[in-house]
């Protein structure tokens, strides 16, 4: 849907805005929870997301992947520095798996007065539903839009309609088919192979738990809903009304229990009332794990990817988004969630089945392809994908269990000490 036949779409094809959200658990220096309130009450961009020691930053919108991580980390330093100089001091726990946890007392839910209250009361809800020890998965959201004037040009070709209706069918057709292939996303990004063994036994400590799994949170044993959502992509109206089918039938208490890796945003007020009347204005990506290979918990290169495949699949045509096509897009993700990517296999969009390894090989391929067709030098990024599925040692799980098994979590608070002190020197 964007005209790539253009001198000037292709020379701005590139040009989009990044906004990221990252969630981190507060803990003590021996391993466990903290129990204080959220220190940033005052804060725009530091929030908390299901527990009390769950902070999350939120940025605010850049024109590149690079602002956006530069400003990640000035909040993320900002933190440590606070945390650091607390009467029992605290520190970021760098991985999206938690340590250890005691009981559920240690997942004290957030707390909200006056007229934020009901946040508590759905958060207790989904305390009910789904139990306190998921909630403490932490992970980093991105999103994304294509530029303004980027869209602006391609629809002046487009000629038709009103230029939030051309915004809105690119966006529904790259979230349906970020269904199809997004799964790409949660393989290169899985960065938490390894659990504390109070995470499935309570009141046994220390012991490295690994199921198989490159990334818990995005398992089957993570963010999941009890039913494969099937939604429509066909027009806005009929995406929201497809989610509020579920509220309506009691399966989901609100939309944003949906659970879903991918999600399109409005501008303003995040609810399907504001996305009916407003439209699209991004895209969410829901699948990144924290990287603690990285000081700020997220790879420049892997959000540069990101964007590339949004590139690539708008260009391609649209897939077909049958209930069969979405059932298996749903396992597609769960699937690349493991650890050994050449012998867990995933179903194509035209029923073969496959490797999850070698099918990102092929996408990564088609997409060299593609990049270099339109002269776009983006090889570098490229490769540095490939060569996970290539040699899984390169993958950030299979260097981070190779790192910190022996003694995760005591492992760990040794790198979130260190972190913690980078920071200080900062």
């Amino acid at each position: 849907m964007l005209h790539i036949e253009d001198s000037y779409i292709r020379k701005h094809i590139m040009d989009g805005m990044f906004g990221l959200e990252k969630e981190s658990l507060r803990v003590l220096e021996d391993g466990t929870f903290s129990h204080t309130r959220q220190p940033f009450e005052d804060s725009d961009f530091i929030v908390r997301d299901f527990c009390e020691n769950q902070t999350e930053i939120n940025t605010k919108v850049h024109t590149t992947a690079e602002a956006a991580l530069r400003e990640l980390q000035e909040h993320y330093i900002n933190i440590q520095k606070a945390i650091s100089g607390l009467n029992a001091r605290e520190y970021l726990w760098p991985f999206s798996n938690p340590p250890y946890i005691r009981n559920e007392n240690d997942i004290p839910v957030a707390a909200f007065d006056g007229v934020e209250k009901f946040k508590t009361l759905y958060r207790d809800y989904l305390s009910d539903k789904y139990g306190r020890y998921r909630m403490t998965f932490s992970g980093i959201h991105v999103n994304f839009s294509f530029s303004e004037e980027l869209l602006r040009s391609s629809f002046r070709m487009h000629g038709s309609g009103s230029f939030q209706d051309y915004k809105n069918k690119l966006y529904l057709k790259l979230a349906g088919s970020l269904a199809v292939y997004g799964w790409i996303l949660t393989a290169v990004t899985a960065a938490s192979p390894l659990l504390d063994s109070s995470f499935v036994e309570k009141g046994v400590y220390g012991g490295d738990v690994f199921m198989g799994l490159a990334s818990v949170r995005c398992s089957e044993l993570g963010y999941w809903n009890d039913f494969a959502p099937v939604l429509d992509y066909h027009s806005v109206k009929a995406y929201a009304d497809s989610i509020e089918q579920y509220v309506q039938q009691g399966l989901l208490k609100a939309p944003s229990e949906l659970y879903y890796p991918v999600r399109l945003k409005s501008a303003g007020e995040n609810n399907l009332e504001s996305l009916r009347k407003n439209g699209v204005n991004h895209i969410e990506l829901r699948m990144f794990d924290l990287n603690p290979l990285c000081v700020e918990g997220l790879e420049e290169k892997d959000v540069l990817f990101a964007q590339l495949l949004m590139v690539w699949l708008i260009c391609r045509p649209k897939e077909e988004l049958s209930v069969r096509h979405q059932v298996h897009a749903v396992q597609n993700y769960k699937n690349a969630a493991h650890y050994d990517l050449k012998t867990v296999k995933i179903a194509l969009p035209d029923g073969r089945i496959c490797s999850v390894a070698q099918a990102a090989m092929n996408i990564i391929d088609e997409m060299k392809n593609f990049f270099a067709e339109i002269q776009v030098d983006v090889q570098d990024i490229l490769n540095f994908q490939y060569q996970k599925f290539e040699d899984a040692d390169n993958r950030y799980a299979w260097k981070i269990r190779k790192q910190f098994q022996g003694g995760f979590v005591k492992k760990g608070m040794k790198l979130a000490e260190k972190r913690q002190e980078e920071c200080l020197g900062m």
